[in-house]
């Protein structure tokens, strides 16, 4: 790439041609701030071929940040290589795990930071009645957060059936947000007409689980802001694309979830740099990418105006978004790849009484001609319901690695029980197993594998380091440990992403297709996407919201 100066004659001054985005201007201009604040713009001409381009900074629009593995201030020295300066960010992972004492580590790590953080009280701890989480949290707990000012927001209501058949503790929740003039996030896969519009008029503003174009379209017509979502497991941008044009003003970007190699290779910049590949014009996608979320969640980002906080990211171009340099309240964050904010490390705190488990614990008798087969589809939440006839041996169902059937079990991390077990197809394991203490939403131990000492290997593995992802190959154990909460590594952004890389490749030679199977893997127990998924408690029916037997 081209190499521009960085043309800087005072301290808290930059020559650049400035993105305005508000008058949808590209003109040379000199910005001065003074202790973190701009205090002046001067005009200095049209368009500067000879200099970078200044833009608004990048915000994600929906984060869980657990999801990286990393804590807010780690997520924060990656996230402003890539020209990010804030994220909103629902922290029901850790508060699944740890209650309020979770929420509070994250916004303690936050404050270390110049980054901004939006953290949101989470509206479903626990996600269902139907699996084992760590913790729960009710009105009284969230209004805490919401009197305290540590929460800004009523994170993505899972619950939207519970919204539609007017549960009283789900509608307490929404008037507490009300209450306090607090946004309130969605959460509605596939809901659609009549219903989608009681949702919304339940006074919920946003939806990031849109897969078509054409239940987008329905949402947007209810009253709801829209979230495109290109995450490391759900990718919904090929179809939700067109919205940047068609509704610039309605529209968001968002990760939702993004496991650390991939923060480490791009972010919202790289999303932002392919809708403009799309065709998508610049001020459309700078809305989107950057001044939607300040608007609609009130955050306080510069928006490159004076009065405005000195929130900015350098780019080299207005084609490929290559960060050059990132200001956060006027310090540089970060300059061409490099992060410049400290490393900070956590006091790690966490929450797990699982016991070992032992292969008689996966045994399952023979007892049906066909069995209930979860589908794992790849780039998808979504799973799908099959029938198949299952493979037995000694009068135990088994593994069968001809048809892609393996096993799948979800262990209590919280108190010793006897695992779930089921099926799966979609992992593609020729041998081995996959495990992680990540398993959305109430974050069991969760793994899949083609037999049962090799599952057993893996799961007592992360039982002994108190959490981790984990892979078998042959007699190898190999383990990124979690010791926060069973989520979040201790160490640097770039050692966790190159260890999460190097167990990835492992997966993928043991055979898996998947674009991230470990990611894939956490959401088999996420039982409010539909269509079957496994708690810790058994094989559930999203559709019907009831658990159902393997054997048909």
């Amino acid at each position: 790439m081209p190499y521009y100066p960085l043309i800087e004659s005072l301290r808290d001054s930059l020559r650049a041609n400035l993105v305005e985005v508000s008058s949808r201007r590209i003109f040379a201009a000199e910005i001065y701030w003074r202790d973190g604040v701009i205090t002046a713009i001067s005009e200095l001409g049209g368009e500067d071929s000879g200099l970078p381009y200044l833009l608004p900074g990048f915000v994600d629009a929906h984060v869980h940040i657990e999801s990286s593995m990393l804590t807010p201030a780690e997520f924060a020295r990656i996230a402003a290589r890539h020209g990010t300066v804030a994220a909103v960010s629902d922290p029901h992972e850790i508060a699944n795990v740890l209650g309020l004492d979770g929420v509070r580590f994250m916004i303690d790590s936050a404050r270390q930071t110049p980054f901004k953080f939006c953290f949101g009280a989470p509206s479903c701890v626990p996600a269902t009645s139907f699996e084992t989480a760590g913790a729960r949290l009710d009105c009284e707990q969230l209004e805490m957060l919401f009197q305290t000012g540590e929460a800004s927001y009523l994170s993505e209501v899972m619950n939207y059936p519970g919204v539609l058949a007017g549960d009283p503790d789900i509608l307490a929740k929404l008037d507490l947000a009300r209450r306090y003039g607090c946004k309130i996030d969605g959460h509605a896969p596939g809901l659609s007409g009549s219903e989608a519009v009681r949702y919304a008029e339940a006074g919920i503003s946003t939806d990031h689980e849109c897969t078509t174009l054409k239940e987008a379209e329905e949402k947007l017509a209810s009253g709801m802001h829209i979230l495109i979502r290109e995450g490391s497991a759900a990718r919904n941008f090929e179809a939700l694309h067109p919205l940047i044009s068609l509704h610039p003003d309605k529209v968001m970007l968002c990760s939702d979830d993004k496991h650390p190699d991939e923060l480490a290779a791009g972010h919202i910049d790289r999303l932002a740099a392919r809708a403009l590949q799309y065709g998508h014009a610049l001020f459309d996608v700078l809305q989107c990418a950057s001044i939607n979320p300040v608007r609609h969640y009130g955050l306080p980002i510069g928006q490159l105006r004076p009065g405005d906080r000195m929130d900015a990211v350098l780019v080299s171009d207005l084609e490929t978004l290559t960060p050059l340099k990132t200001w956060l309240a006027g310090r540089v964050a970060a300059e061409r790849g490099k992060s410049l904010l400290p490393v900070v490390k956590p006091k790690p705190i966490n929450r797990f009484n699982a016991r070992r488990i032992q292969i008689s614990d996966l045994i399952i008798k023979s007892a049906s001609q066909t069995i209930r087969v979860i589908q794992a589809l790849d780039g998808e939440l979504l799973t799908r319901a099959r029938v198949l006839a299952p493979k037995v041996s000694g009068g135990n169902i088994v593994a069968d690695i001809e048809r892609d059937v393996l096993m799948l079990t979800v262990v209590n991390r919280y108190r010793p029980e006897k695992p779930a077990v089921a099926f799966i197809q979609g992992f593609g394991l020729k041998q081995g197993a996959l495990a992680s203490s990540v398993a959305h939403d109430s974050h069991n131990i969760i793994a899949v594998g083609a037999d049962a000492e090799s599952i057993c290997r893996a799961v007592n593995g992360i039982i002994e380091q108190q959490g981790g992802i984990a892979v078998v190959e042959n007699d190898r154990f190999e383990c990124l440990p979690l010791p926060i909460a069973g989520l979040i590594s201790d160490r640097d952004g770039d050692y966790v992403a190159n260890r999460y890389a190097e167990l990835d490749r492992i997966a993928k030679r043991i055979g898996s297709p998947l674009r991230t199977p470990f990611m894939t893997l956490s959401f088999m127990a996420l039982l409010v996407i539909p269509d079957l998924k496994l708690s810790d408690r058994g094989l559930f029916d999203s559709r019907t919201f009831q658990f159902t037997d393997l054997g048909v």
